[in-house]
This record gives C-alpha cells, structure tokens and sequence, in this order.
C-alpha cells in the first residue's frame, strides 16, 4: 500500500513540474502515473549499474556526475513513456533535482503519519 501510494505521489510531482518547468510535457495524469512507474523501474535497475560503472568519475566529481546519472535516467523515461517529454540535458538536471526535491518533501509528510 506504501509502495502505491509513493507511485501516486511521484506522479503528482511529475505532473507539478511538467506544468512549471518549459521544457518538460505530459499527456496527461495516466501518463504520470505510467512515468513514475518507469522511473521507479529504472532507479531499481539501471541506475545501480550506471553508478557502479562510473564509480570512478563519480568519485573523481565529488559526486557531481550522480547529476548526469540522473538526467540519464529521466532521458531513458523519456524514451520509454510516448506522452513524456523533456527538451534537453539542463531541463534533464533541473527536473531530477526538483523532482528529488518534491519527493523528500512529499515522503516526508507521508513517514509522519
């Protein structure tokens, strides 16, 4: 149920930041819950195996190229999901670490009740 609802609320906060930020659209609320679910996925799967192959440059960065690891991730939810789009690696950026943002936020409020 936990799960579930954390999906919904990812969803909420894919659609708030499609309506601020320009440069990232989508369909509609089904496509949200659709990208949410494909982010959940792909953090699940693919971002261990992107941190682990670029451990080094990750370290050598601070951790800085985690931005980029991020924006890839984004950009292969943008492949997968037909109604999501974002135009651009900065739009890419910019939208995981508000999403990343709005989820603690939302989490949060969730873990207090």
């Amino acid at each position: 149920m936990n799960f579930i609802l954390r999906l919904l609320l990812t969803a909420l906060a894919v659609v708030i930041l499609a309506k601020l930020l320009p440069g990232v659209s989508v369909d509609g609320y089904l496509t949200a819950i659709i990208v949410a679910i494909v982010l959940a996925l792909l953090n699940f799967i693919v971002k261990p195996i992107l941190v682990l192959l670029t451990l080094p440059v990750t370290v050598l960065t601070l951790g800085l190229f985690l931005l980029v690891i991020n924006a890839i991730i984004i950009f292969l939810a943008d492949g997968f999901v037909s109604g999501f789009d974002v135009d651009g690696w900065f739009i890419a950026i910019i939208f995981s670490l508000l999403l990343s943002l709005i989820q603690s936020i939302l989490f949060s409020i969730l873990k207090s009740d």
